[in-house]
């Protein structure tokens, strides 16, 4: 392999025009800004109808469990390649409503598929890393059978099989948490952690559940690499660093310069029964890095100085730069090599 996507020559575009579904997620906001920024005018990006606050160029209101609305999109751009970054993955939504939670990730793929059906296009499809229960060491790979704890994870894996067996041609990404900024600033894990932190609430994270967090800057040039080849299948697309949510929760506490007293900790069986948590779903993404000849990834955080040592890791506040909104900015919502180039 050939180094990282990073120290790659100028990645070649996608097929276009380009759909990405899914704007209200970390996920397809980023990627939506990233293409829409380098083909204006060439990628469209739909949001759910409902909304209204989304808003912006290249942005349509189209629900995809609409399916003439989607045939209609379709007719009207004749996309050559989709990135499919929609679905619901609020866990107590989707445990108190699974029919909500089939409708939104298992029936607006059928759609999809349905209005792609005379069409050639590219099909890239996001899933998760909780479609594993997490009860063994983690570092899960494709060959393991997924055994999801949650209505979210089931949806999710019915979502994957749908697309393998409609469309073989296709490439099906099993994300983790991705990094990046939410278009309502309350979306993503960052987003989350921070904002109870900045309202000096407590947040309360997991010791044990475990996860392999990417820059959406990494994802994004991902993404377009996998747009542009034709590669087939199921793969893993989590970073080279496994952390806990509580470690994560720390990185943010101490990089943003947040009061320490506001994080917590607990065992996932302490916090009861919902919604059910996965316990280490970590992933090995060599496959990936295999059929695209380099490492797509790098760690997040970026470097070893802000990946906590210990439990009161995020109480040290005397070595380092000081932690302020601005830090976690540049180094935790972005990946600084990037910002570096």
């Amino acid at each position: 392999m050939n180094g990282s996507l990073n120290h790659l020559p100028p990645l070649p575009p996608p097929p276009l025009p380009l759909l990405i579904t899914g704007l209200a997620g970390v996920a397809g906001f980023n990627a939506h800004h990233y293409f829409h920024s380098r083909y204006p005018g060439q990628v469209i990006g739909i949001r759910q109808e409902r909304n209204w606050p989304l808003q912006g160029p290249g942005i349509v209101a189209c629900d995809t469990e609409d399916r003439p609305g989607l045939q209609r999109l379709f007719e009207r751009y004749q996309f050559r390649s989709v990135l499919n970054c929609a679905g619901n993955c609020a866990l107590k939504s989707c445990e108190l409503d699974p029919r909500m939670a089939w409708r939104i990730n298992v029936v607006s793929i059928r759609n999809l598929l349905e209005a792609m059906h005379a069409s050639s296009a590219r099909l890239v499809h996001l899933s998760i890393d909780l479609v594993y229960s997490g009860r063994g060491a983690g570092n899960y790979r494709e060959h393991h059978t997924s055994d999801p704890v949650t209505v979210y994870g089931s949806t999710m894996v019915a979502g994957e099989q749908l697309v393998l067996l409609g469309r073989p041609e296709a490439a099906v990404l099993r994300i983790s948490l991705p990094m990046g900024v939410s278009y309502s600033g309350h979306a993503g894990a960052i987003d989350w952690i921070q904002s109870r932190f900045r309202q000096y609430k407590p947040a309360t994270l997991y010791f044990d559940e475990v996860r392999t967090p990417t820059y959406t800057d990494c994802l994004n040039r991902l993404f377009q690499v996998m747009l542009a080849n034709h590669l087939a299948g199921l793969y893993h697309a989590g970073g080279p660093r496994a952390l806990s949510l509580f470690q994560i929760a720390q990185i943010v506490n101490r990089v943003g310069g947040y009061d320490p007293r506001h994080l917590l900790g607990c065992l996932r069986h302490e916090a009861g029964p919902l919604p059910p948590r996965a316990g280490d779903v970590s992933m090995d993404s060599s496959k990936l890095a295999c059929a695209i000849g380099f490492t797509p990834f790098d760690p997040w955080p970026l470097t070893d100085d802000w990946v906590p040592t210990h439990p009161e890791w995020h109480w040290e506040r005397h070595q380092g730069p000081r932690g302020s909104h601005e830090l976690l900015t540049e180094i935790l919502y972005r990946n600084p090599r990037h910002t570096m180039r």
